[in-house]
Parts: structure tokens; sequence; C-alpha cells
């Protein structure tokens, strides 16, 4: 075991006794509290989108840190993010929902799980407003209860406008530009602020097509490059296909969410699952899916069979959520998806060990 560096100790006394009203120097060995340390995590509604983005069990968006969720018109944006102010309140936290589209529906709120009459709503329109009432309700959280999870949903940046683009003309151009500087310099104060207590920062932002590209992504969000800049997670919503009953209605989506940015784990993983519009997204289906995928589970015709221990259960998939309340299959069968889909840092991993596929065009 390697002992810590004399003069780096050296330098960290120096430095915390420079800067006298905070410290600045930290060891990464686990001694220190540091902040980068991850406070808490707050769940997607996903199990599947929890794994994807944090890599390790009970995961999910990360407390301190901010999140953006970007994706094009009905991909789930707003959806996935009232899941996480509904599992912000199951931890006992509080859930504020900054509205600038003025189209939330409390129904559905309700029927995923949101606690409507114990959430914070603010129905604002100006950038400057929103990040105002950030940072107010950052120091308002610092004077009473620095413990208590705060999970602020701002829905969307896209759809808020800057007071100087409101008092303008219809016919009067470029205020765009005004939106990010504004955005920008809010980012930089805002994201220190929240990193120092215990409060998740999450986004919605649309997505728009680039003019005049040809090659990579032709994809961007508006209001410049802050936000993905100072987001710790990205997550870009796709609706992949429709769900529909046996009389050819429409009772949901299918959604893909991959993790084009992270900062908890490895980037550029995804996550699918079903979302009705009923109940909202269809956690235990998910996680059949992925047993399937990963050959824990066996399908013959509309029967599964699962070991478990000594035994095989057979079961259909109508059966599936009912199985899972019994808390110790749940856990036998969560410990099992975590082993095939958690990627496992390994030291002295060289390039001898990647397998690079190429593309063979026809």
């Amino acid at each position: 075991m390697s002992t810590r560096d004399v003069l780096a100790g050296v330098l960290a006394d120096t430095l915390n006794k420079q800067f006298k009203d905070m410290k600045v120097a930290y060891f990464l060995d686990g001694s220190d509290t540091t902040p980068t340390d991850i406070k808490d995590f707050v769940s997607t509604g996903s199990t599947m989108l929890d794994l994807a983005i944090s890599n390790k069990p009970n995961g999910g968006i990360a407390v301190g840190r901010i999140t953006e969720l970007n994706g094009l018109e009905s991909s789930g944006k707003s959806l996935l993010g009232a899941h996480i102010l509904a599992e912000t309140q199951k931890k006992g936290g509080v859930a504020v929902y900054i509205d600038t589209e003025t189209s939330v529906s409390t129904e559905f709120l309700g029927a995923i799980g949101v606690d409507v009459e114990s959430m914070l709503y603010l129905h604002l329109e100006t950038v400057e407003d929103i990040f105002s009432a950030i940072e107010e309700i950052v120091a308002k959280v610092r004077e009473s209860d620095k413990d208590r999870l705060v999970t602020i949903l701002v829905d969307s940046l896209a759809a808020a406008t800057t007071k100087v683009e409101l008092e303008a003309d219809f016919d009067k151009d470029g205020w765009a530009t005004a939106k990010a500087i504004i955005i920008s310099k809010a980012m930089r104060k805002i994201t220190q602020m929240i990193g120092r207590q215990k409060i998740a920062l999450v986004f919605t932002n649309q997505l728009r097509q680039k003019l005049g590209v040809m090659f990579g992504d032709p994809w961007t969000t508006s209001g410049g490059k802050a936000l993905p800049f100072h987001a710790s997670t990205r997550i870009r919503l796709k609706n992949i296909g429709q769900i529909k009953d046996t009389k050819k209605n429409t009772i949901g989506i299918k959604m893909r969410a991959q993790v084009i940015k992270n900062r908890l784990g490895p980037p550029m993983r995804h996550a699918d699952f079903e979302l009705y519009f009923e109940t909202g997204i269809d956690d235990d289906g998910s996680w059949l899916h992925v047993m399937k995928d990963h050959n824990l589970v066996k399908q013959a015709g509309a029967w599964y069979t699962l070991k478990y221990g000594d035994d095989e259960i057979k079961f259909q998939s109508k059966d599936w959520s009912e199985k899972l309340e019994d808390t110790e299959f749940k856990e036998y069968c969560y410990n099992m998806i975590c082993e095939k889909v958690i990627l496992k840092y390994e030291k002295n991993f060289g390039i001898d060990d990647v397998v690079v596929e190429e593309e063979v065009s026809e």
C-alpha cells in the first residue's frame, strides 16, 4: 500500500491556510469529503437507465450535479422529469417544478406517483427569472435544512424567453445570442452553488436540426453550449415505436434513452423501456427484456424459465410483475442484471485488449 507523498501533504496544508474561508486542497483516497463526491442519487423511474447513468447499483442522476434531458417533441422529456420528481418525493425530498410551457397535467403527474399537493409549482417565463428562483431556492435550503434532498425540474429551457425579447416587437430579430449569454453566465454561478448543496438540477431541452450539416450529429439544443458543457449527464430520448391494444388504439410508446454525455460512468450507453399513458414507465417489463437479452431467462413460446437457486421457475410475461413482489426474488434478479450490465473498470487495460469492429459498406 503506497503512502501519501510528503510534499503533496505540505502543499495541501499551505494552500488550505492561504484560502482561510474555504478548503481547496484534498486527497482522493477516501480520507476527505471532496466537492467531487456524489452526495446521493435520484432514480429516473427506470432501473436500466439508472444503471446506464451511474454504472453502480441503486444509482440514477447525481445529486449536486446538472442533468439535461433532450429530444424531439413527444419523446418523453417532461414525463421522465416528472418520474424523477416522484422518486425524489419517495426519498422524502422536496420536488420543485419550474414550468415555462404552461402544459402541466396534474392528473398525469398523480398517475405516475407525484404528490401534487406537496410539489412546489413555479410558472416562470424568462431565463433570468428561472435562475433567480433557483438561486433563491439554494439560499433557503442552505439556511434551513442542508441535508434535505431537493430536485428542481426546469421544463423547458427551450420555451423560456428573455426579458429583452419579451419586451421587443414581433418583427425584431437577433435576441437568440442574448439568451445564450445569460444562460452561460448563470451556469457558471449555479453549477458551484448546487454542487455544495444536496440539490439535483434537471433541465429539459428541445432538439433542433442544424442547417447544412451533411456529416456528424445533425442535432443541437437551444440556449447555446453552456448547458451541454456544465451538465454532468445528458440524456437523449427517442420515440422508437408505439404500443397498441387489441383494438389498435395507441396506449403507449417505446422509448430509448441514450446517455450521450456522462461524468458518472461510461457514456454512450442506452436503456430501452416502455411508457404507458395511464401508468408511466413500465420498469418491471424492462427487467424481463434485459434478462432475455443476456440469456438470464429462457423463452419457449409464451413461457419463460428462470433458474432460481436449485429450482427452475416458469412464468408468463403477464405474471412477471407479481413475481417481483417477492423481495428476495427481486433482489436476486437485480443482482444478476447488475452483474451483466455494470461495466467493471480494470487496471492495465491495454490497446491489445481492444477489439475494433469495422463496418463494411455494401
